[in-house]
């Protein structure tokens, strides 16, 4: 019945083009460092139509103070 996935169980980086495994503290760092190199141009936030009110009013606050993009859309507009 389909392909079958396997589930990570640990974080990972990518070190020389390959994965790694790592610890937290590590993979979140690196995550981190990513976001910093390109703020507000290489992320954004998609919320869904289905979601309250509230919970697209944090999404797209998120979006705007934390990653420091107004690159933020929804399915409403479908």
């Amino acid at each position: 019945m389909g392909t079958r996935y396997e589930r990570l169980t640990t974080p990972m980086v990518r070190v020389d083009g390959e994965l790694k495994a790592t610890d937290w503290d590590t993979a979140l760092a690196a995550a981190a460092k990513g976001f910093k190199r390109n703020p507000g141009t290489a992320t954004g936030m998609f919320s869904c139509s289905k979601a309250t009110n509230e919970m697209n009013f944090v999404a797209q606050k998120f979006a705007r103070t934390v990653l420091g993009t107004n690159n933020v859309d929804s399915c409403n507009r479908t």
